[in-house]
């Protein structure tokens, strides 16, 4: 593994232990050139996916890109790192397990909003207004409202 801080090809596996879900394991490396310190993850893939962008090009799915979206959608919030980690993780096993190899970017935003919603209404929010493009204030409005009766409706007694 190549080191990140001088570049050198040789690191050192320090540590290694499994991540709290099982889905990877956790390496700590160190650097013999610069004593430099950092993480790696391994973790299994089942196959290699491909998106289909809304303009109809495709990319190779990454994992990475994914859970930087769902970061971005909960900073500053309250939420456990590990939290975070357990749905990108759910996002991507769900992904492997359709069956297909190319999937439209659609279907990944619906899982992660969906799993968002379960997890911080205010990062909820914050992934819509970019995956929904909203443009004006009035589309937050018209989305809030609409998330609002629904958790109004789901409350109402039988």
């Amino acid at each position: 593994m190549r080191c990140p801080f001088c570049g050198n090809d040789d690191t050192q596996v320090k540590d290694s232990r499994p991540t709290e879900d099982g889905g990877a394991i956790r390496r700590r490396r160190q650097c013999p050139a610069c004593g430099g310190r950092f993480t790696t993850f391994e973790r299994v893939q089942l196959r290699e996916l491909t998106i289909i962008k809304k303009s109809g090009k495709k990319e190779v799915f990454e994992r990475d890109k994914l859970a930087r979206s769902i970061e971005i959608a909960c900073r500053k919030r309250p939420i456990a790192p590990e939290r975070i980690e357990r749905l990108v993780n759910g996002v991507v096993r769900r992904l492997e397990s359709t069956g297909e190899n190319e999937i439209e970017v659609g279907i990944v935003g619906e899982m992660v909003m969906e799993g968002l919603q379960a997890l911080d209404p205010v990062a909820y929010i914050r992934f819509a207004s970019v995956y929904r493009d909203f443009r004006e204030a009035q589309d937050f409005e018209t989305f809030v409202g609409g998330l609002n009766a629904s958790v109004r409706g789901s409350r109402e007694p039988e």
